[in-house]
This record gives C-alpha cells, sequence and structure tokens, in this order.
C-alpha cells in the first residue's frame, strides 16, 4: 500500500511553521483555518475565468489557461513571501478539498526544497472538524452568565473581567454587534456564521475548563449569525446573576455607548426597523426625537418601551432569582463597571 507522505491531518496542524490557504480571497475571507495566510494560486476574477472556460469551451483548455495562472502566482508568492525561509521550513498548504490547487502549491514547494505537506481534505474537513467540536466542547465549561435589561453595561464588565484576569467568552465580540435591532457596529461587517464558527471554536480552545467562564446573555441569534445549539443551550442552563442599574444610569451609559449612532445621518432609517414592534406612531414619535436631537428622551423610551418588554420576555428571569446573585448600580461609569465586575467575581470565589 503506498502512502502520500504529501498529505497531513489536522492532528498535525500544529507541527508546522505556516499554513498556506490555496483559495481565492473570497473563499479566504468566508472563513479559514485560524493563523492561515491568504496565497491564492487563482484570484476571484481568476477562478471565474477558469471555470467559464471548463464550461463553454473543454476541461483541457480551462487546464492550460489555469495551470499558467497557478505558476505565475505561486511564482510571486515564493518571491515576495517566502524567499527568506530557510529549507527547513515547514508550510501545510490546503484548498477547498485539498486536491488540484493545493496539491499543484505543494508540489512547486517540494520542489525548492522545503517539505510542504497540504491537508487532507482541505479546508472541508476543518468546518467539519469545526461543527463536531461545537457540538461536545460547550459541555466543558461551567458558565457564569450575566444578565440583565439594555444598558446594563453587560458587555464592559465583561471586558473589565477579562483585564482582571479571568475567562471570558464576549459573544458580541466574536460577532462584531452589540445584539440588539441597533446594534450594527460602525464601518464594521459581521464575520460570515461559518466565520463565527471558527472564531468561537477557537476561543473556547484556548479556555480552561477548570476555572469558570464568563458570558453574557444572548438570544439565539446576534445579529446576522446565530449560536451553535449545544453552546446556547448550555449558557441556558448555566447559573445566572443579574445586574439591576437605574434607569438613569442606563440611559447616561447608553448615551455614551452608542454615541456614533446619534451622529449617523441613517438614525431615523434604522429606526423604522422597530415599526413591525412598536408600531408608526411610536416609531415616528423617536424620529422626532432624533430630529430634535433629544437623545435622552429617546433612550429613554425605547428602554421603557421596546427593549424592557423584549427582555422580560425573551431571557428566562428564573435563573437569577437567588438574591444573592443579584448586582445592584446606580452609576456605570468605567470606575463603578470596574467595582461592579471584581464584586461579581468575589461573589463567584464565595460560592466556591
Amino acid at each position: 500500500m503506498n502512502v502520500d507522505h504529501t498529505l497531513a491531518s489536522l492532528a498535525e496542524l500544529r507541527q508546522f511553521d505556516a499554513i498556506l490557504d490555496a483559495r481565492s480571497p473570497s473563499e479566504f475571507a468566508h472563513d479559514h483555518i485560524p493563523g492561515a495566510i491568504n496565497c491564492p494560486v487563482l484570484y476571484d476574477d481568476e477562478r471565474a475565468r477558469v471555470g467559464t472556460l471548463y464550461k463553454q469551451v473543454s476541461p483541457f483548455e480551462a487546464r492550460k489557461v489555469g495551470a499558467a495562472l497557478v505558476a505565475i502566482n505561486v511564482a510571486r508568492h515564493i518571491q515576495e513571501q517566502f524567499q527568506a525561509h530557510p529549507k527547513g521550513w515547514t508550510p501545510l498548504v490546503y484548498c477547498w478539498r485539498g486536491g488540484q490547487r493545493s496539491g499543484a502549491f505543494t508540489h512547486i514547494l517540494r520542489q525548492v526544497g522545503w517539505p510542504a505537506q497540504r491537508l487532507n481534505g482541505g479546508y472541508k474537513t476543518w468546518r467539519s472538524f469545526v461543527l463536531t467540536e461545537l457540538a461536545q466542547l460547550p459541555q466543558q465549561f461551567n458558565f457564569e452568565v450575566v444578565s440583565g435589561p439594555t444598558g446594563c453595561a453587560k458587555t464592559k464588565i465583561l471586558q473589565a473581567l477579562d483585564a482582571q484576569g479571568q475567562q471570558v467568552l464576549d459573544l458580541e465580540g466574536l460577532a462584531s454587534h452589540k445584539g440588539s435591532v441597533l446594534g450594527e457596529l460602525p464601518r464594521t461587517a459581521q464575520p460570515s456564521q461559518k466565520m463565527f464558527d471558527t472564531l468561537l471554536l477557537d476561543t473556547l480552545s484556548r479556555l480552561d475548563p477548570k476555572r469558570p467562564v464568563y458570558v453574557e446573555a444572548e438570544s439565539k441569534r446576534i445579529g446576522q449569525v446565530q449560536l451553535p445549539d449545544a453552546l446556547f443551550e448550555k449558557i441556558n442552563h448555566s447559573p445566572w446573576l443579574s445586574i439591576h442599574a437605574s434607569l438613569e444610569a442606563r440611559v447616561d451609559f447608553l448615551l455614551r455607548d452608542y454615541a456614533y449612532l446619534f451622529d449617523d445621518p441613517q438614525l431615523n432609517a434604522q429606526l423604522e426597523r422597530l415599526k413591525v414592534n412598536c408600531g408608526q406612531e411610536r416609531v415616528a414619535r423617536w424620529q422626532g426625537l432624533a430630529e430634535q436631537k433629544d437623545f435622552a428622551t429617546l433612550v429613554s423610551e425605547l428602554l421603557t418601551e421596546h427593549y424592557d418588554h423584549f427582555y422580560k420576555r425573551s431571557l428566562r428571569q428564573a435563573q437569577a432569582a437567588d438574591p444573592t446573585r443579584v448586582f445592584t448600580a446606580t452609576d456605570l461609569s468605567p470606575d463603578s463597571v470596574n467595582s461592579l465586575a471584581q464584586r461579581i467575581f468575589l461573589n463567584q470565589l464565595q460560592r466556591t
């Protein structure tokens, strides 16, 4: 039986000096193995051109054009990125299925003298691994779930816990979204669902299951991405703690945290999204407040007339019924948030 020594498995990833993604830039942007470098053997327009030739002319003509483009692109990568690497440099190459693109790249690198290998099964093997791990890994962790209505600075509390050396899973940070209808971040696109899954797995794999992990109570969907079922269920069945802050403190905090939104000329258009749940008349009033730049009243009404009702309906308040797990705040300034984070951690220590 012949053994292909150019093939490597996912279990061997850490043995390589570099991971080279031979797919097109758009494929790479959609999702990729953490730490991989995009070195396309065919760029998006080139891939489309070769595919069109394959379908409309013949596979032979497509392969001739494709081979020339692959040779040019690989030569450029070697010249621009790999010239300084010694003979012992060990790259791992992958493409979509671990076939022609990564095979051609690996062959050229090995002809140079580098002991390059390609990932058996390519990206598809990686994606299968991610889904399998996300169905199992969440069960290993003890989550401490930070809950509370909109404007309680939950994400800031997580960031403070992280700065204080605690383990944190920042779901909104990974999703590049604040979780609410108006939660889009300025000039920041959300990752694809596949990339979000990869980021989740990469983060979870770095955490210590023997220590608690603080996470914010979230809906199943954060913007355009969804939490994996196993993680969502584990969070919902983990111990919850609740942040109780005054309405004034929450309004003040949101005016600071969403300052970019109040400067956005598209604010009224974004408020339109609330019509389904809040009705045309109420949304028109809020749009009027925005035009008058009465943002304090706008935020206060959004909280009391929309977000608080939604919170009570959608999140499991019974999880935070224990009064020893309720943390009150009349101020959500950075110093107060740091103090809240310390109180939360000390409370957790007392219970262990």
